[in-house]
């Protein structure tokens, strides 16, 4: 029974997110999981309740896996269904070992202090092993609401811990034998978290930095199945040829890949056609596009033209290359070709891009270029701001989710994205095939937002950002430093008990 409830209350976790949005859930869901700890009869019964935890979490939040491998990659029903299962029974090893970890330490403080920081530690380590997948990390459900104000001062981890005492303080005051006084320190330290966050929101950390620029993001709503057919490139370009039309913005952008071949091989009218919209209408442009170079290494890579291109003292494209690949579907890990080799995964090994590439100099704006699911890593894209003089004034993000059709994955993406927007006080711009195409502002609200799965442009106006969040200096760093002085206060106060 214990088990089952578990498992009912990892779906709960998952419903916080959205496209449901509800963060007050996702405490709840988590103190009903730490409130049973204490009923594990073992070790690896502690983990066994983390497990189906999982389970429900994950077998619901990134079931859409399964779309990309059998409706698109062609795997067979059957063997889509199990590796998805696989998946998600990978992830759920990570809370596994958080409750596994915290079954030693004593009442209270196993409770308010050791799970809280061990579910942090494992939600961290969940994003960096393996090359890192923190979808769905804990953080992310508090894009809205009290705890929101942390990300620009802790990132998403900061935001994972503040909610998992939450939880903690909750789970104690429903533990029957758990002392009047722990209960009372721990409410008053969870009563202080909420206030500090909804303080921290009405704190201004960056400031706009000159006029605002027109944008149109372009959403073509290219089919997957259709996109890296014979008629794909035609298509590609007729639609975005004419979705691009219209009066005259300072910046465009087109989604990852937009063309189903390397940017070497477009044929003169299409570089043409580019060439002609930034010089005719006066206006920069990106497109995310394949580029081989050398010959057989290929690079998931975005290419930003503007009116001067190749004249003289001006680049002629400037280019940024995906740094963070996904395994599977951009990179085969060492011992899985054979199962790549099942799915239909066209330019499915590529070259990762340098780890640090100056944002792009476009429409009088320092542009930070991150593509499809590398917003997931916030470590990642602050290192945008390592040449100071050089920071970015704006964020974009391009992606292709139409290997998921209408799934939740694209509101999760745009919740994401959110998070990023918070952690560095700029504005992200998303220009994606199928959803979300929206204009994120520098406080994480999603200001303008195109219909899922249509074909459209989203015309707006934009202002760069100047200023430096603590996160951008920082880092991580101290949202695990927070996370290790809780874990060791755990620690030692479980011990004396």
């Amino acid at each position: 029974m214990p088990t089952l409830l578990a498992a009912a209350l990892g779906l709960a976790h998952a419903l916080s997110f959205a496209p449901w949005n509800l963060p007050w859930l996702q405490v709840l869901a988590l103190a009903g999981l730490f409130a049973l700890a204490p009923h594990a009869r073992s070790i690896w019964h502690a983990a066994l309740l983390g497990f189906a935890f999982g389970l429900g979490w994950f077998g619901l939040g990134v079931s859409w896996v399964y779309i990309s491998m059998h409706t698109y990659g062609g795997m067979p029903a059957l063997l889509a269904g199990l590796a998805t299962a696989t998946f998600c029974a990978f992830l759920a090893i990570y809370p596994a070992l958080a409750l596994a970890l915290a079954h030693r330490v004593a009442l209270p403080a196993r409770l308010a202090l050791a799970l809280p920081a061990l579910w942090t530690g494992s939600e961290w380590l969940r994003g960096w092993l393996f090359t890192g997948f923190p979808w769905l990390a804990s953080g992310y459900a508090h894009s809205d609401g009290p705890l929101a104000g942390l990300a620009p001062v802790l990132g998403v981890y900061g935001a994972t811990l503040a909610a998992a005492l939450l939880a903690g303080a909750l789970a104690l005051a429903l533990h029957l034998r758990a002392a009047r006084r722990a209960v009372v320190l721990a409410g008053l330290g969870a009563l202080l978290l909420l206030a500090a966050g909804q303080v921290l929101r009405g704190v201004q950390w960056t400031q706009p930095d000159g006029a605002p620029i027109s944008v149109r993001l372009v959403q073509g709503n290219m089919p997957q199945d259709m996109k890296f057919s014979e008629q794909g490139l035609q298509r590609a370009v007729e639609v975005h040829s004419r979705l691009l039309d219209g009066p005259r913005v300072d910046l465009a952008v087109l989604p990852e890949s937009v063309f189903p071949i390397p940017l070497n091989y477009l044929p003169d009218h299409v570089t043409q056609t580019l060439l002609g919209f930034v010089r005719g209408q006066d206006s920069a442009l990106v497109f995310g596009v394949f580029i081989e170079d050398p010959p057989g290494s290929y690079y998931n890579s975005a290419v930003g033209l503007r009116p001067d291109a190749g004249t003289a003292g001006a680049p002629p494209l400037q280019r940024y290359s995906k740094r963070h690949l996904v395994p599977f579907g951009e990179f085969i890990p060492w011992g899985f070709r054979w199962f790549v080799d099942l799915m239909r995964m066209p330019i499915g090994d590529q070259r990762r891009g340098a780890p640090y590439q100056g944002p792009m100099d476009l429409a009088g704006q320092r542009i930070a270029v991150n593509i499809c699911y590398e917003d997931l890593f916030g470590r990642e894209i602050i290192s945008a701001w390592q040449v100071p003089d050089r920071a970015p004034t704006l964020l974009l993000n391009i992606s292709n989710l139409a290997w998921f059709d209408d799934s939740i994955a694209l509101d999760q993406h745009l919740q994401i994205s959110r998070l990023r927007a918070l952690e560095t006080g700029r504005p992200m711009l998303r220009a994606t095939n199928t959803g979300a195409t929206a204009v994120i502002d520098a406080r994480g609200a999603v200001t303008q937002v195109l219909p899922y799965r249509t074909e459209g442009a989203l015309n707006a106006e934009v202002t760069g950002y100047a200023g430096t969040t603590p996160y951008v200096r920082w880092g991580d760093w101290p949202a695990l430093i927070a996370t290790g002085l809780v874990l060791l206060a755990g620690l030692l106060l479980g011990r004396r008990r």
